[in-house]
């Protein structure tokens, strides 16, 4: 498995607050990318996977909608974390 127990803590511990502050905004678009980045090189080699197909469309929709929650009421964390992940945009 890709996603263990201890890969999320050391994402958390990371990108938010501590390992167990799973909720905020900059640990979730972490995980998020993570994520997006394996369903990404799985549909590399496998193209007519369309369920994975959707799965990271609506992934990429869900960080889009935090990306654009913390750059409308926190645009410092917006651009820390933007960075940080070397997300385009």
């Amino acid at each position: 498995m890709y996603l263990t127990t201890e890969t999320k803590k050391q994402i958390f511990a990371k990108h938010g607050k501590s390992e167990k502050d799973t909720g905020s905004a900059e640990g979730q678009i972490a995980l998020f990318t993570m994520r997006i980045n394996h369903l990404t090189n799985h549909l590399k080699n496998n193209k007519k996977d369309y369920g994975t197909q959707r799965s990271l469309i609506r992934l990429v929709g869900k960080r889009r909608s935090l990306l654009d929650y913390l750059q409308k009421t926190e645009i410092n964390r917006y651009r820390a974390i933007v960075k940080e992940l070397d997300l385009r945009k």
